[in-house]
């Protein structure tokens, strides 16, 4: 029988050495001790942005929550960390091991030389990525360009193509024909001129070694033109010695006289050979983008054969054929044997069509603002016109801006060219002090008042469109000023008439939409105002140009706002610098991608318009041409309402 249960008692541990205050070890909270364990594993800062965000620590992350501390015995604080700090000490390692082996390679080498060859290896990348750029830009033009040459139909299609330049009777004096090529090549550094093509002729500094007529020379003279500006230096000796040429200078710089004083001289030899009969010529053409342009050149022509006339020369006779004036006019010209034309292309195909004029006899064609014709969509007009002439043309391009786009596009229409450039082509002349100043849009016409009182009149005022100027001619003549208008919808008699009021000085002032900003001589004018931003910088170029013409000096007033596109204000801020002009601080903070792409490159500006500030990727006016190419799909008359202005 088993006994009675045993009374079990609970025995007291055996008290150890020392005392318990001596022996007696705090307790630490598991959050604690985790956090000395990261501490130690160089996580400070991991446990510190995590104790201000109020998160708690969880144990996937190497912290601890409030059901860790009571699972304090069944979650081992080694399981959380040893794997990290054994895949730190193998980073640690790898990273001494790659140091050892670049320290041991590069032992003997300098740090100069160590640069050096990490500056050639970034270039190297650099230079890689510079012709992937490139390469891209490359295909953007040639997919915007021509592939159909500048000739005519029949040219085309019958494969003719002219492989020698017209010959001509004029030739140098021999003392520069027997000079060096020395003397010419520091006659071109000197006076900034730029000749390109095979042989051109040598340069010449005066009218007398160009062997004009006295007549010429004297006329000339009456209108304080005693020496040629650098473009007639090497223009006139191309041009007379029956070269094809390209001519690019800048605005005011005499480019008319360019093509003018040899069609002239030719003129005058041909009828000494055999005068003009009935209905016979014209024998040199001029095509010009506007009307205005059109008279201005056809008035110059006038001034110089009747001083010819007067003083014993054989009279020649010149057409004048530009819309909003009745044809009847150059019939009679033309009835009466035609030497010179002057056209504008829509009014000459005109009366092509209708058989009132050929160019049968026509051996000079001058294009003047070649780049502008051909952006405003007169290019299928000139290839056309191309197509009357029945044998080979010295052909001569004229303009101010002309991209390397046009160049290259023009080339195909020339025999053997010579192209001349003075200064940048698209740069605006040194003799214009360029003021742009920010104005915001409602306080624009109110502050041209105050832009009026800079300089005395004649100030030439532009507007892009024509509400604009109409709105500032009426405010105008509110304030008592005298000033008067044209644009594209203003009739011819009211557009001649108010341009002839201004150069008679019966007005002081002129407000005009771009029609008056290409080509046209205002000597007297000592400030162009722009009530606006043009829509790209050529347009700007060409508008400022009316100032500053010759050796006389002009400002340019300039309202922006920040509705202007920043491309183009990007081209106005490089221009200003290229000119040397102060650059006022909206311009100057102003950075564009292409900025640092210009860096890069090397050769800053866009291909296809030649602004600086931005490259063809990204070209204002491209964009515009496109759009403008899209919108006009399925309209049959679209070149007529480009030409409406004009």
């Amino acid at each position: 029988m088993p006994g009675p249960p045993k009374k079990r008692y609970r025995r007291t541990p055996s008290p150890k050495s020392g005392t318990d205050e001596e022996d007696y070890q705090p307790y630490i909270p598991v959050r604690e001790r985790k956090k000395q364990q990261l501490v130690k594993l160089g996580r400070l800062q991991q446990v510190q942005v995590e104790e201000k965000s109020g998160r708690n620590f969880s144990p996937s992350s190497g912290t601890a929550t409030e059901e860790d501390e009571e699972k304090e015995e069944e979650v081992p604080i080694s399981v959380s960390v040893e794997p990290k700090v054994e895949t730190k000490k193998v980073e640690t390692k790898e990273l001494w091991r790659a140091e050892e082996e670049f320290l041991e390679k590069n032992k003997n080498v300098s740090l100069l030389e160590q640069h050096k060859e990490l500056q050639e290896i970034a270039d190297q990348r650099k230079e890689t990525n510079i012709e992937k750029m490139r390469r891209e830009e490359d295909r953007i033009l040639q997919s915007v360009g021509e592939s159909t040459a500048l000739k005519g139909v029949s040219e085309l299609a019958m494969g003719i193509e002219y492989t020698e330049p017209i010959k001509t009777s004029w030739k140098p004096p021999r003392y520069i024909q027997s000079m060096p090529k020395a003397r010419h090549d520091r006659v071109w550094k000197k006076y900034g001129i730029d000749v390109e093509g095979i042989d051109p002729p040598p340069p010449l500094k005066s009218f007398k070694d160009m062997k004009l007529n006295k007549v010429m020379v004297d006329t000339l003279t009456k209108r304080k033109i005693e020496n040629p500006t650098p473009i007639q230096m090497q223009g006139l000796p191309t041009v007379l010695s029956g070269r094809d040429l390209i001519g690019i200078a800048y605005t005011g710089s005499g480019k008319t006289l360019v093509y003018v004083l040899p069609i002239i001289m030719f003129c005058l030899e041909q009828e000494a050979r055999l005068p003009f009969a009935r209905d016979e010529g014209p024998y040199g053409l001029i095509i010009v983008p506007s009307r205005e342009l059109a008279k201005q050149i056809h008035e110059i022509i006038e001034g110089f054969t009747k001083d010819l006339t007067k003083n014993g020369m054989p009279q020649l006779r010149t057409c004048l054929a530009i819309g909003g004036m009745p044809t009847s006019e150059a019939a009679d010209v033309i009835r009466s044997g035609a030497h010179m034309m002057v056209a504008t292309p829509g009014r000459l195909m005109d009366m092509l069509n209708k058989k009132m004029v050929t160019l049968d006899v026509c051996r000079y064609l001058c294009l003047d603002e070649a780049d502008r014709m051909i952006d405003m969509g007169f290019e299928d007009d000139v290839r056309t016109i191309f197509s009357y002439f029945s044998a080979q043309r010295q052909t001569l391009l004229f303009s101010a801006t002309m991209p390397k786009k046009i160049q290259n596009f023009a080339r195909s229409a020339l025999v053997q060219p010579i192209l001349v450039n003075v200064g940048r082509a698209g740069a605006a002349s040194m003799n214009i002090i360029q003021e742009v100043e920010f104005v915001q849009p409602e306080a624009k016409i109110v502050h041209i008042l105050d832009c009026l009182k800079k300089t005395s009149p004649p100030v030439l005022i532009f507007a892009e469109r024509k509400q604009d100027v109409d709105t500032i001619h009426e405010y105008l003549l509110l304030k008592g000023c005298q000033a008067v208008a044209i644009h594209g919808g203003k009739d011819m008699e009211e557009r001649i008439r108010s341009l002839s009021l201004f150069k008679t000085f019966k007005k002081d002032i002129l407000v005009a939409t771009d029609v008056a900003s290409k080509g046209l001589d205002f000597p007297e004018i000592q400030h162009v105002i722009n009530y606006d931003m043009p829509e790209d910088i050529e347009n700007y170029v060409h508008r400022i140009g009316r100032t500053g013409r010759g050796k006389n000096t002009g400002i340019a007033t300039t309202m922006i706002n920040s509705k202007v596109d920043e491309a183009v204000l990007s081209d106005l801020k490089h221009l200003l610098i290229e000119a040397k002009q102060k650059l006022p601080p909206f311009l100057a903070s102003i950075q564009t991608e292409a900025d640092v792409m210009n860096e890069y490159m090397g050769d800053g500006g866009c291909s296809y318009c030649g602004g600086l500030g931005h490259r063809i990727t990204a070209c204002p006016k491209l964009e515009n041409v496109q759009n403008k190419k899209a919108g006009e799909v399925g309209k049959k008359d679209y070149l007529a309402s480009n030409a409406a202005d004009y």
